[in-house]
C-alpha cells in the first residue's frame, strides 16, 4: 500500500473520529459549571481601570 493511501485511509477513519472527540471535548469544556465565573472575568478585563489606562507592569502580573 503507498503512503498516501495508508494516510488517507487513516485520516479518513480515525482521524475524524479523535477530531470530533477533541471539538466534543472543548465544548464540554467551554460550558461546564465553574466556567462562568471564569468567563465573566475575561469579559471584564477592559474594565477594569476605568479612571486610567493600565500600564505594562499591571498588564503582565
Amino acid at each position: 500500500m503507498e503512503t498516501y493511501s495508508l494516510l488517507r485511509e487513516f485520516a479518513d477513519s480515525w482521524m475524524l473520529l479523535f477530531l470530533f472527540a477533541f471539538f466534543v471535548g472543548i465544548i464540554l469544556w467551554v460550558f461546564r459549571p465553574g466556567a462562568s465565573k471564569e468567563h465573566r472575568d475575561t469579559a471584564g478585563i477592559p474594565f477594569r481601570h476605568e479612571d486610567k489606562p493600565a500600564t505594562d507592569e499591571e498588564a503582565t502580573t
